[in-house]
């Protein structure tokens, strides 16, 4: 069994939250924003956040899954694709946690065919060190140097979602 190490405490979940629905009603305040949250992982945080932003905002999901290798080195499809027209709107993804950033990159370019406004990027997470492809998050939450990170939406094979903090879960 594995065990966890606290990581973010949910009071500092909440405050950096209340922050970023802050500067994101500030920047879009002249805006028609559409938040597109992506599965499994970020509905949490994008149910906080969006209570967090005091603005209008319309919400989709999108899903993507990664096969042909057991980490984040596969193929990127999408099984899940946004159900609003967001041509000529502003485009906001949130995202639970930014890694390789190979599918943030795929999930820009499969949206520019859509032809929004803009599209920018909100992430809980960023983990730098573990880039290998160039993205921007334009709002980040908290970098993490390392470690596998589980809670507030961030699972291990669909485990651990649910606490409402951010463990760093090591294997015993």
């Amino acid at each position: 069994m594995p065990s966890r190490e606290l990581i973010l405490s949910k009071e500092e979940i909440a405050a950096r939250v209340k922050e970023l629905g802050a500067a994101i009603s500030r920047d879009y305040a002249d805006s028609c924003l559409i938040l597109i949250g992506i599965l499994n992982g970020a509905f949490v945080f994008l149910a906080d956040l969006m209570r967090a932003i005091d603005l209008p905002v319309q919400v989709d999901f999108v899903r993507v899954a990664s096969y042909g290798a057991r980490s984040s080195g596969g193929e990127i499809r999408f099984v899940k694709d946004i159900e609003l027209s967001i041509a000529g709107k502003d485009v906001l993804l949130v995202e639970d946690i930014v890694d390789t950033g190979r599918t943030i990159a795929h999930l820009r370019d499969i949206l520019a065919d859509h032809r929004p406004s803009s599209v920018r990027l909100c992430a809980l997470i960023d983990k730098k060190e573990r880039r290998q492809v160039a993205v921007t998050v334009d709002y980040v939450g908290f970098e993490v140097k390392q470690g596998f990170l589980v809670g507030y939406g961030l699972d291990f094979a669909e485990q651990h979602r649910h606490y409402p903090e951010i463990y760093h879960l090591r294997q015993e």
